[in-house]
């Protein structure tokens, strides 16, 4: 697409980015057909092409508007075109870079500005996210149908095994996830060392970013990414293998960390170390399965799952179909679903701020989870799980529980030490 930048974009970063991935847009239209919210709404202006159109106006010159701004904060951020795409156009970084410029032009009201800041706040905040939650378990019974399903019920920790492998690993301690389901961290840190592999983990840390990024605060998941970068680096530097992110939503924001960090003189280069090292289960897993399988207990007795992969396992880190053949190796029963490659309307912050779209995401994708009669649902992310579970009354669970439930020991059998 030809594309000529007018001057206060064409010298940055940001606009020489912009500009390359504009000109690898031919136009063709394939992304509409992937596209979640142009399926719901028929709007060219509210699919990938007609996105990319309004973003190319605005670097050339063009004045945004709030219906500028709308279309862009519709997009859910998926990334579903960018598989779709035949010519590569990294779609995911644009609407990123379009966002940013567009919210600093036109702003926000009062109360949108409130409201954006109070979901950061909240929601980088262990303690305060930890309180909110606490409060809204025990209000549940008081609550509005809708919203009480929103929330989950509370979860316990399991058992964190000790380190004692030569092999070590990382798993980081992100934001939201401890509070919503502390067990997930630990199912993978126990599936790890039946693995032969010690899973570590540290208190320094926290959120990925990923939230205030495309909230377009980036200068703010930038001092996150540094954040986590420092409280990793001593082990990093000891020669740990992999920094495991048991949610793909975080795992792709880390994997991103070299993009995110490339200006950064004192950082670039962790950046892209701890990019390097960054792992989502599902790899760390199928690698070590040849060791895991003799562990797996018996058949699941052809338990019937339907698997949902999210947007960011599939279309952000590109690795399909490796959870499903692992269920599957572990005895499950997976069942057909239609439209894998469709959002379930989660999309980090998404349900809060376009809960309509939202809503109906939600309704379809349940729907298409359903339909053959599975027994429970599976996925690979936080944010997935909280959207699914609040809408249907089978068990959501990340896939690494089912692999860690299905590789425990029996009562009484010895636990397997370290070569």
């Amino acid at each position: 697409m030809e594309t000529k930048l007018s001057p206060q974009y064409a010298d940055t970063p940001e606009g020489r980015e912009a500009e390359s991935i504009l000109r690898a847009c031919v136009h063709c239209g394939f992304c509409t057909a992937t596209c979640p919210t142009y399926q719901l709404l028929g709007d060219e202006l509210d699919g990938p092409r007609g996105r990319i159109y309004l973003i190319k106006q605005v670097l050339e010159g063009v004045a945004p508007s709030a219906k500028t701004q709308l279309h862009l904060d519709r997009c859910l951020t998926c990334r579903s075109c960018e598989t779709t795409c035949p010519s590569g156009v990294r779609y995911g970084r644009l609407v990123d870079i379009g966002r940013k410029i567009v919210d600093d032009r036109v702003g926000r009201t009062p109360i949108a500005d409130a409201r954006r800041s109070a979901l950061r706040r909240g929601l980088l905040s262990k303690p305060l996210f930890g309180a909110a939650l606490a409060l809204g378990r025990f209000a549940k019974p008081l609550l509005p149908a809708r919203l009480a399903a929103a929330i989950p019920g509370a979860q316990a920790a399991g058992r964190w095994p000790a380190a004692r492998h030569a092999r070590r690993m990382l798993i980081p301690l992100g934001c939201v996830q401890p509070a919503l389901a502390p067990n997930i961290d630990a199912a993978t840190a126990r599936v790890l060392d039946r693995a032969g592999i010690s899973a570590l983990a540290i208190a320094g840390g926290g959120c990925c970013g990923a939230l205030s990024y495309h909230l377009s605060e980036h200068d703010q998941a930038r001092e996150l990414a540094r954040r986590n970068i420092d409280a990793w680096w001593p082990l990093v530097e000891q020669g740990i293998e992999a920094i495991v992110v048991t949610a793909s939503g975080c795992g792709v924001m880390v994997r991103d960390y070299g993009h995110l960090l490339a200006q950064d003189p004192a950082y670039a280069q962790k950046a892209e170390r701890v990019a390097a090292l960054a792992r989502d289960p599902v790899e760390v897993v199928a690698a070590a399965w040849a060791t895991l399988l003799p562990q797996i207990a018996g058949s699941a007795a052809g338990q019937r799952l339907a698997f949902h992969p999210p947007c960011t396992l599939q279309h952000g880190m590109k690795i399909r179909g490796e959870v499903e053949r692992l269920l599957q190796a572990a005895g499950y029963a997976l069942l057909p679903v239609a439209d894998t490659h469709l959002c379930c309307g989660s999309a980090g912050t998404y349900s809060i701020l376009q809960p309509e779209l939202s809503r109906r995401l939600k309704a379809n994708k349940l729907r298409a989870l359903e339909a053959n009669g599975p027994e429970l649902v599976a996925t690979a992310n936080i944010g997935c799980m909280t959207q699914l579970q609040s809408g249907t009354a089978l068990a959501v669970r990340h896939w690494i529980e089912l692999i860690d439930q299905k590789s425990a020991p029996g009562p009484g059998a010895p636990a397997k030490r370290s070569a």
